[in-house]
């Protein structure tokens, strides 16, 4: 055991370990754009930040009334993403430096991820992250997608973690809301930082208003340490 006790932590990965929202937008402008909506614009994209690619494709058959089979949507956007993803995904520098921290604690960490594994997989080994994030679980793999609990209590069974002792890392209010329905506590970084006052990060046990600009991974650990169970 750490000298954070029984403590595990599991993080989100889009906009959390890694800034992959413009792949992600620029997967989604292509796809919709191939389908006869054009002007896709980033504004639209963040309002689907937190929301799992199998949801967003649903629900974008809803909001510009396609015809395309959601799942047809959804392989294409991850065609396209996964082209973009193997060329250059960046890692946020501090998070790379809190996962070492963590990992040097013998932390227990996770990977809990909205993204398909494939995506998922091309991520973290490509940018060396799989060597400390060995525990991985998408929101393919569970029956709902976040703001349910659904991936971070599959994440706390995988690791064995009771979900009382999960800190969860978050940029999204979905995620957040997910984080408080599973029984666990939640650091929040916003990746759109005018979504902070988002009901669902009213749960946050730290809400780091201006999101990755704020956060540091010296100042994360001390804080996993104050409250330790």
């Amino acid at each position: 055991m750490s000298d954070l006790g029984a403590l595990s932590v599991l993080f989100d990965l889009d906009g959390t370990l890694v800034d992959s929202e413009p792949n992600y937008y620029e997967a989604s402008r292509r796809t919709l754009a191939e389908h006869g909506v054009p002007g896709f614009s980033w504004t639209d994209h963040e309002s689907y930040v937190g929301i799992s690619t199998r949801d967003t494709a649903a629900l974008w058959r809803e909001r510009y009334g396609l015809r395309a089979p959601a799942a047809e949507l959804l392989a294409a956007t991850n065609r396209r993403y996964l082209d973009l993803a193997r060329r250059h995904t960046r890692v946020y520098p501090q998070m790379r430096a809190f996962v070492e921290l963590l990992a040097a604690a013998d932390v227990p960490m996770a990977v809990a991820s909205g993204s398909s594994p494939d995506a998922i997989e091309v991520i973290l080994s490509g940018t060396g992250l799989a060597a400390h994030l060995r525990t991985v679980v998408s929101a393919d793999e569970v029956p709902r997608g976040k703001p349910a609990p659904d991936i971070f209590l599959e994440a706390a069974r995988r690791l064995g973690a009771d979900p009382a002792d999960c800190v969860v890392l978050e940029d999204a209010a979905p995620g957040a809301a997910a984080a408080h329905a599973a029984g666990m506590r939640c650091i929040a970084i916003p990746y759109v930082p005018a979504q902070a006052d988002a009901p669902g990060f009213a749960t946050a046990s730290l809400l780091l208003r201006g999101g990755q600009a704020e956060f540091t991974a010296e100042s994360a650990y001390a804080w996993l340490r104050e409250t330790a169970r």
